[in-house]
């Protein structure tokens, strides 16, 4: 104890420090800290170690040590920096400790950086800016069936690796601050991502109430509409087979039914959803197998397995948010993946209804309208579209309107269908090839359609190949916040490579940018909501739309 009391006096005197947790599990929300690592000076951390270890080596409680150093914490005027300090957020909100001053966060760093980059964990930032390899966590708590938690990893190497993960951030802190600089995204850092954490931090700890028994039943009637559809698909068929083995499916549609080979694999003709929705015009089993899958896997990844996450003290469900993650500044969320529930079919808008507040409040969703079609308005300037969106039109009526030369009034639901298909997939860069498979239209008719578009849109299609160019001559594309998108194979001698990256370089700033506009609005509200004192709490993000939970008094 008094070795720490020492410590403590030094470290009131830095003017920014790196620190890590290290902890008996992944999620913050439970996982209890074994011990602590500061570092304010090149090769120099101390490791902290607590009660909760094995050892008995220590007498120091978590509690204790933090509360010693939660004026440090809470001094905005002390720059703290932490790689994927969100989490280090996390635990410490758990002892009542509002961090704030983050100086940087070397994993958010290296993603503003580069977004594209697969990986920006601690090993690879320093083997790629200090050149060295860091030690695995592996080595102290092995993995798969016989790994062991950090209270029981044997002392000598939780130092080393406590002081290695405190050190290797301070360190690289100063190298990716002057990268940062160099690549002209400071503003992005400390005006959107930096602050961004503290929202994320707050919206996992805030997590959401989950109606169980909502999902047990949910799950008891999934489980007979798939038996009813299974008894469907094997009387279509003709015959008995395992659904889930695409092998079988395989011998059914080709064999058996004589349908058309579409694609072939290495094991194989492919059974895949593009195939299956290819073959649905030709027999109504494709179409079945297509609702089987998706049926089962919102049982088996929503409806069953969102009960075993929900957190036993809080009895809520704190999904985690990801920055880091989505090559075009998007977020991304896991445990569960809210992203993926689809709200276009009755099963997946049935999910969303598990979803509740509790008594005494309400669940208040926003979304953007047409967000990415509206930022294309602004990026390329062009004077219809935004036209359309100051009228209030109804966007894709008023396109199908432009298209086929009609009053919007006589527009039918059929032309706004393939409009939207076309104003969407604009953005995307979808080829005529593309839109006649997802219209079930000749491909010279998606042409003509496409042709038509870009007819009465013109500034859309000068925006679109300039920012073609633009990524030729620069080998990136950005945001309207300087977000860079790096697309290095754009000048790919591969034919198909060079068409993808055309498609990422337009698609990137539209999607980004719209990305980045949520980002600032979830730091304004939260601002708002903390200035103003109140108890309403944003929850989540899912696409475009933000859910709080709001008390009734508000």
């Amino acid at each position: 104890e008094q070795e720490w009391k020492a410590y403590l006096k030094k470290l009131r005197k830095a003017e920014k420090f790196a620190f890590d947790f290290e902890t008996t599990g992944v999620d913050a929300q439970i996982a209890e800290p074994v011990g602590i690592s500061f570092c304010y000076k090149d090769f120099e951390a101390v490791f902290v170690l607590f009660d909760i270890h094995v050892s008995g080596e220590s007498s120091l409680k978590a509690a204790d040590v933090l509360n010693d150093v939660k004026p440090l914490f809470e001094d905005p005027g002390i720059g703290k920096i932490g790689q994927n300090i969100k989490y280090e957020m996390n635990i410490l909100r758990r002892f009542d400790i509002h961090l704030t001053g983050i100086s940087i966060d070397t994993m958010v760093a290296s993603y503003v950086i580069n977004p594209s980059k697969s990986n920006h964990n601690m090993n690879d930032l320093a083997m790629e800016y200090l050149s060295e390899t860091t030690v695995s966590i592996e080595t102290l708590i092995g993995k798969g069936k016989s790994q062991i938690t950090m209270d029981q990893a044997e002392l000598e190497p939780l130092v080393q690796y406590g002081c290695q993960d405190s050190d290797i951030a301070w360190r690289l802190a100063g190298v990716l601050e002057e990268k940062v600089k160099q690549a002209d995204c400071q503003k992005l850092l400390q005006e959107m991502e930096l602050p961004l954490i503290e929202v994320l931090s707050e919206m996992e700890s805030n997590g959401i109430e989950v109606d169980v028994d909502f999902l047990k039943n949910l799950s008891e009637r999934m489980e007979k509409d798939l038996n009813k559809l299974t008894k469907k698909i094997y009387k279509t068929a003709g015959s008995e087979f395992n659904i889930k083995s695409t092998k079988q499916l395989a011998e059914v549609l080709f064999e058996q039914l004589k349908l058309p080979i579409i694609r072939k694999t290495k094991t194989g003709p492919s059974t895949d959803v593009e195939v299956l929705n290819e073959l649905s015009g030709l027999h109504e089993l494709p179409e079945l197998i297509l609702h089987y899958r998706e049926l089962s896997k919102l049982k088996s990844t929503y409806v069953d397995t969102i009960p075993a996450l929900i957190n036993p003290n809080t009895h809520r469900l704190h999904s985690s948010f990801n920055q880091t993650v989505t090559a075009t500044g998007r977020l991304s969320s896991s445990d569960p993946n809210l992203q993926n529930i689809p709200i276009r079919t009755e099963e997946g808008r049935n999910i969303r209804h598990a979803f509740v507040a509790p008594e005494d409040s309400v669940l208040l969703s926003a979304d953007y309208s047409q967000i990415e079609l509206r930022v294309l308005a602004h990026l390329s300037g062009d004077k219809n579209l935004q036209k359309a969106f100051a009228d209030g039109a109804d966007i894709h009526a008023y396109t199908a309107g432009l298209i086929f030369d009609l009053p919007q009034e006589e527009v039918t639901p059929l032309m706004r269908y393939q409009a939207k298909a076309v104003n969407f997939g604009v953005i995307y860069g979808m080829s005529p090839f593309g839109l006649s498979k997802q219209l079930k239209i000749s491909i010279e008719s998606a042409r003509d359609f496409i042709e038509a578009y870009f007819e009465r849109y013109k500034s859309v299609k000068k925006f679109l190949e300039k920012t073609v160019e633009f990524a030729r001559e620069n080998g990136y594309v950005e945001t309207l916040s300087h977000r860079r998108r790096y697309i290095p194979e754009i000048s790919s001698k591969d034919a198909r490579m060079r068409q993808f990256s055309e498609r990422t370089a337009t698609n990137a700033p539209v999607q980004g940018t719209a990305s980045d506009l949520i980002k600032i609005a979830m730091i304004q509200i939260h601002e708002h909501l903390q200035k103003k004192l109140l108890f309403s709490k944003l929850l989540l993000k899912v696409h475009d739309e933000l859910v709080f939970e709001i008390p009734r008094s508000e």
